[in-house]
C-alpha cells in the first residue's frame, strides 16, 4: 500500500446490490461517517460492511455501518476471504453484525473473480400479522422478524401496494413503520406472482447508519419470504425470486430455522481512499 493511512476497501456486486467492504481497521463510533464518504466517492455503493480477519485463530467477522444483519454482505466478505487466501471453493464461517452465531458461508470459484455462493441464513425469530398504519392506509402486513433486521412482505392484495407507485411516500413509511417497531433496519418487500418464481421489489432501511435504498437485491428479503411462503405451506419449500438485479434462490423450512440462499457474487474494483476523504 503505497499510503499507510489510505483505507483499503473491495467493491463487490452480489446480485446488483453493490457492497463495499472496507479491509482497513475502523473504529465502530466512525463506520458510520467512513461508510457515507465511501458512498460519495463510489455512488452505486448500496451499503458498506467492515471486515476483520485474525491472523491466527478465530473467524473472520463483518460488521455493517449501522450494526445490521446482511446477507449479501455476507457472501460478498466470505467470497473477498477466500480471494485474499488465494482458494477457488471452499465453506467459511464468518461473524456477521447483528447474527448471535456464525453464519456459513459455501463458495465456487467461477472465474473472473465470480463465485456462485450459498448462504445458511440466521433463523427467523418470529412470523406474524403486525397491524399498521400510515396516511390514510391501514391494515396488516406479515412481519418476519430476524437477527438484525425484520421484514414486512407487501403483497398485490393489501392496501400498501399502492406505496410502490409512491416511492417517496413508500420511503417515508418504511421509516415510521421500522421506529413503531422497533427494528434494527427493515425492509419494505413487495411481492408478486405465485409458485416457486415471484418478484420482489425491496426498499430497506438502516436506521444506525441512515440509508434508506430501493435495492437491487435483498439477500435478508429473500429469506424472509422463503421463510414466509414455507409457514403459510406448512412445509419446506423452494423459491426462486427476480429482484432489480437478478435472482436470488431461497429455500426454508415452516419455522424458518433453516433457510438457505443462493446467489452469486463478483469483485469489480478494489481502491485505496485516502484517510483525507473520510
Amino acid at each position: 500500500m503505497e499510503n499507510e493511512n489510505a483505507l483499503r476497501c473491495s467493491i463487490l456486486d452480489p446480485t446488483g446490490n453493490i457492497t463495499a467492504i472496507a479491509e482497513s481497521p475502523v473504529e465502530i463510533a466512525r463506520q458510520p461517517s467512513v461508510a457515507a464518504a465511501i458512498m460519495r466517492r463510489c455512488p452505486e455503493v448500496e451499503q458498506v460492511g467492515f471486515l476483520s480477519v485474525p491472523d491466527g485463530e478465530g473467524l473472520p467477522a463483518l460488521r455493517m455501518a449501522g450494526g445490521e444483519f446482511c446477507g449479501n454482505a455476507s457472501m460478498s466478505a466470505a467470497a473477498l476471504v477466500l480471494i485474499r487466501q488465494g482458494l477457488s471453493r471452499g465453506e467459511l464461517l464468518l461473524r456477521v453484525s447483528g447474527a448471535e452465531k456464525p453464519v456459513a458461508v459455501r463458495l465456487r470459484h467461477e472465474g473472473a473473480g465470480s463465485f456462485e455462493a450459498e448462504l445458511q441464513m440466521p433463523p427467523a425469530l418470529g412470523i406474524a400479522e403486525e397491524q399498521l398504519a400510515f396516511g390514510e392506509l391501514s391494515g396488516s402486513l406479515p412481519l418476519v422478524r430476524m437477527e438484525g433486521i425484520s421484514h414486512l412482505v407487501v403483497e398485490p392484495g393489501s392496501v400498501f401496494y399502492a406505496l410502490l407507485r409512491d416511492r417517496p411516500a413508500a420511503e417515508e413509511a418504511v421509516r415510521r413503520f421500522c421506529a413503531d417497531l422497533g427494528a434494527d433496519g427493515l425492509g419494505l418487500l413487495f411481492l408478486e406472482g405465485e409458485g416457486s418464481e415471484r418478484s420482489m421489489t425491496p426498499l430497506v432501511y438502516v436506521p444506525g447508519c441512515g440509508t434508506c435504498f430501493w435495492e437491487n437485491s435483498c439477500a435478508s428479503g429473500s429469506a424472509a419470504v422463503g421463510m414466509l411462503l414455507a409457514s403459510r405451506a406448512g412445509r419446506r419449500e423452494a423459491f426462486s425470486l427476480r429482484e432489480p438485479g437478478g435472482i436470488l434462490r431461497v429455500e426454508s423450512d415452516p419455522a424458518g430455522r433453516e433457510t438457505k440462499l443462493g446467489g452469486h457474487v463478483r469483485l469489480t474494483q478494489c481502491l485505496e481512499i485516502p484517510e483525507e476523504e473520510l
